[in-house]
């Protein structure tokens, strides 16, 4: 916290949750001296916020009684759509912190008008997502917020970086851009210390700094097809490939990238991708719609066989 417009705005919210707080508490809270925390009370009161202070050294700071600060103008869709997007995120893994998302709610079931913070509330209490990963580890806000920085701005930057086994090492970064795919956040980039483009887990990251060097993304990179095709390079038991008759731009409407790899060929598209469980595959491609050739493996095929014969059984059932 180092711009004083957001250390006065910090003031109002300490002054709201905890009146009464001293000038040293606040100081300390704030990180400044008590004659910066009383140009802070000044600014507020040329802002029309009338703060009061208690006389005497041990005097403390509070809002004027009886005054209340105007409440949060969201509108009924704006509120919900709010309160939807930091519930999805708690409960997808899209959050950052630990406790961002609740006290973000906290704040602003707070300000909002007794009956539309009712409606919200009712959300928050009723709402489940079929799927959701939010019990994994989450990465700093500040993490994020860095390699963002440094990926728009094509800055280097200093990793600290933590493996599986906990051993940690100092990397330079060249990030090219950020990933969100199943629960968890990525960066991939250039790292010098293998001299590779490599993918790493920001809740893996202790401390990210931005530098000063600047650095040249490789002309159509797509960080989104490298961090897919390298975490797909996982041992699975199978390896597939099958031929889509269909185009390209229809593939991609209906496979995302996180499933599969697709390129297009002269028959079609082909589809690349890993499998542990082929009975899954073949389910997946009897629900896409079109016609299609195994290439491998070969297993497959009879697992295809099979779901026809269960679909058949299913079809002849009076």
């Amino acid at each position: 916290m180092t711009h004083p417009v957001t250390r006065v705005l910090a003031l109002l919210e300490l002054l709201q949750a905890r009146p009464g707080l001293t000038g040293v508490e606040l100081a300390t809270r704030l990180e400044v001296d008590e004659r910066t925390v009383r140009r802070y009370v000044a600014r507020l009161a040329d802002l029309g916020v009338p703060v009061e202070a208690g006389r005497g050294r041990h005097g403390g700071y509070r809002l004027l009684a009886g005054y209340r600060l105007p409440p949060l103008m969201l509108t009924d869709d704006e509120a919900t759509a709010v309160v939807l997007g930091l519930l999805a995120g708690r409960r997808t893994g899209l959050a950052v912190g630990e406790t961002a998302t609740e006290s973000a709610l906290a704040k602003i079931q707070r300000v909002l008008p007794a009956a539309l913070r009712e409606r919200v509330g009712a959300v928050e209490h009723t709402l489940d997502l079929t799927s959701g990963t939010g019990a994994q580890a989450r990465p700093a806000a500040e993490t994020l917020l860095t390699l963002a920085d440094a990926a728009r701005r094509r800055l280097r930057t200093r990793l600290r970086y933590r493996s599986w086994s906990g051993g940690e090492t100092d990397r330079e970064l060249d990030p090219y851009g950020l990933v969100f795919h199943a629960g968890r956040w990525y960066v991939t980039g250039h790292d010098h210390l293998r001299g590779e483009v490599r993918t790493f887990r920001l809740d893996r990251i202790a401390l990210a700094t931005l530098g000063t060097e600047t650095f040249t993304e490789p002309t159509g990179f797509d960080p989104v097809a490298h961090v897919v095709a390298g975490l797909s390079s996982v041992p699975y038991a199978h390896e597939v490939e099958v031929v889509l008759d269909t185009t390209l731009a229809a593939a991609r409407r209906k496979i995302p990238r996180s499933v599969a790899t697709l390129s297009a060929e002269a028959d079609g598209v082909l589809m690349r991708t890993r499998a542990e469980h082929l009975d899954g595959m073949a389910a997946m491609l009897a629900g896409l719609g079109w016609p299609f050739t195994i290439r491998r493996p070969a297993e497959l095929r009879d697992e295809v066989r099979a779901l026809a014969d269960r679909l058949t059984h299913q079809a002849d059932r009076r």
